[in-house]
């Protein structure tokens, strides 16, 4: 006896069996195989110290994620100069405590952070062909879609004072410093684009001049933003929101990046040019996931240390 359409049981039965084993690798192994990259970009001025920065992005923390937070807190093991956090760190209204529990070690280094649209609102339960879908309809996030009606809201507040009481400096469209060692550094963040939160006419203009170097944040690396950043001279942008594709084709690589970006950059360092200017983007592939969709294949969860060095 055949299956319909001519395919035996058998080999219905052996594909069924694949594709379980593949949810079960995704979802029980490889989203919980953290990783750290380490990375070098050559920004800094002629004669300055290397920097270490550590870049922790999209948690989407839910409780009794116990793995994840001893991960997170091993970190501080690496002894960043400073930490950059590009934002969902939430994907649970109970998250904050153990948000907070995960990131105490890290806390105790300076730092800065911007928000994504997961630290404000609760995820919602979507069919991930929507991605493929939205992709090539051109929409991502609220641009071009309606607006969203009935979410939940997370108490990013909480984690906001939490993080301002640490030290950090928040970077929702505005402008912050981190004085290390003699160096200032100076930050331009951007709210999240992905849910258009961003407002780049209130921070536009540029590097400061009086600064050793200038860093953008953002958390969704929608082109506008990119494009922004990089005409007003900003040597590099760091971001995070693309999962790196979380569900990726071996050989092959990302099929969505769930915002305008091309995949050829859903993660890792690569260069964006605009306005005659070329800055350096690193994404961050994230460590989390949302709680919907606790799968990755072919995208480990990261953390990413940045080696900042002279320029040539």
């Amino acid at each position: 006896m055949r299956a319909r359409y001519g395919i035996p049981l058998k080999t219905t039965a052996a594909l069924t069996a694949i594709g379980a084993a593949g949810v079960a690798y995704a979802a029980g192994i490889e989203a919980r195989s953290f990783r750290l990259r380490r990375v070098t970009v050559p920004v800094l001025p002629s004669g300055a110290r290397p920097l270490r920065v550590l870049q922790v992005s999209d948690i989407h923390m839910v409780s009794g994620q116990r793995k994840k937070r001893a991960w997170l807190q091993s970190l501080a093991g690496l002894r960043p100069d400073f930490v950059v956090n590009t934002g969902d760190n939430l994907s649970d209204t109970e998250g904050v405590p153990e948000v907070l529990d995960a990131l105490g070690p890290l806390m105790e280094f300076p730092g800065v952070y911007v928000f994504g649209s997961n630290d404000y609102y609760g995820p919602r339960l979507r069919n991930p062909a929507r991605y493929l879908l939205e992709k090539v309809q051109g929409k991502h996030g609220l641009n071009g879609n309606p607006p969203a009606v009935g979410v939940v809201h997370n108490p990013w507040e909480e984690l906001r004072d939490a993080f301002d009481a640490a030290g950090w400096v928040g970077l929702s469209n505005t402008r912050g410093r981190l004085k290390l060692d003699g160096m200032e550094l100076a930050f331009t963040g951007l709210d999240d684009p992905h849910i258009k939160r961003d407002r780049y006419a209130m921070v536009e203009g540029g590097p400061e001049a009086d600064a050793d170097l200038s860093i953008a944040v953002v958390h969704a690396p929608y082109l506008r933003a990119l494009d922004a950043f990089t005409a007003d001279g900003y040597p590099l942008v760091l971001a995070g929101h693309t999962h790196g594709g979380q569900l990726c084709v071996p050989f092959y690589g990302a099929l969505v990046t769930n915002c305008d970006l091309d995949t050829d950059r859903v993660k890792g360092l690569s260069t964006h040019e605009s306005g005659g200017h070329r800055s350096y983007l690193h994404v961050s592939a994230g460590c989390g996931t949302n709680r919907y969709t606790p799968v990755r294949f072919a995208c480990p969860p990261e953390a990413t240390l940045l080696t900042l060095t002279p320029r040539a």
